[in-house]
């Protein structure tokens, strides 16, 4: 990749300074075992966080273990996780997706990837058909704590219209242009402070800049670049 501008640095120095100032130093979760959060990941594509909690919940109340529900029926699977939506789609997409972890690796478990390199384990789990580069970072970042920055549908947008990232640039090669940006110490509280502003700030319609803390460094708030000026 290029370099970076030094202006594109000040700029995400100051924002994730004040967007910290704004909802505090996000502080690492404790960690799922990283088979379940490859299974929740998958769930929460296209869903709301309380849906797929309630999906993931019933998964594992109703089978005993991972191997459970690969062997299951998928129409069983299926009704397990009817809260998350898509369930016609996932359930096999989960099925497949621990079937391929067990083939390749002889046992279901990603414990592996912790000794890895990122980009690799990155490349390992872009092999299960469903994950895509979202789904491996979260795994890496969340489970293993690893420096990999994954970028959903609100890091995007906000990414996008603070001129962090171009507004053309997608999502999937925001992945690569924001982990070289962020410090790797600060992936996982600028992740979810990003996300936090989004849903609560920065909505995809009707975003309320007139309360944005971040306004003054905000393209689309600004009228820079490819942005109209905000009335």
């Amino acid at each position: 990749m290029p370099p970076l501008s030094d202006a594109i640095q000040g700029k995400y120095r100051i924002v994730y300074d004040l967007l910290a100032a704004a909802y505090g130093e996000p502080q690492r979760r404790h960690n799922q075992p990283p088979v379940d959060q490859l299974v929740n990941t998958i769930l929460s594509q296209q869903t709301t966080g309380a849906n797929r909690q309630r999906a993931f919940e019933a998964l594992k109340e109703r089978f005993p273990n991972w191997e459970a529900v690969m062997n299951a029926d998928v129409r069983d699977v299926s009704d397990a996780i009817r809260p998350a939506g898509l369930a016609n789609q996932k359930a096999p997409r989960i099925q497949n997706a621990l079937r391929f972890v067990l083939r390749e690796r002889g046992e279901l478990s990603l414990d592996f990837l912790a000794e890895r390199p990122v980009q690799e384990g990155k490349a390992w789990l872009r092999q299960i058909t469903g994950v895509g580069p979202k789904t491996a970072s979260i795994i890496l970042l969340f489970t293993f704590g690893l420096p990999a920055f994954p970028v959903d549908t609100h890091v995007h947008r906000v990414s996008r219209r603070l001129g962090l990232i171009g507004t053309k640039v997608t999502a999937d090669k925001a992945h690569e242009i924001l982990e070289n940006i962020v410090e790797p110490d600060d992936y996982y509280s600028f992740h979810v402070n990003l996300i936090r502003h989004g849903r609560e700030i920065c909505h995809a319609r009707g975003p309320e800049c007139q309360v944005c803390v971040i306004q003054e460094w905000c393209d689309y708030f600004q009228g820079r670049g490819d942005w109209k000026p905000q009335l």
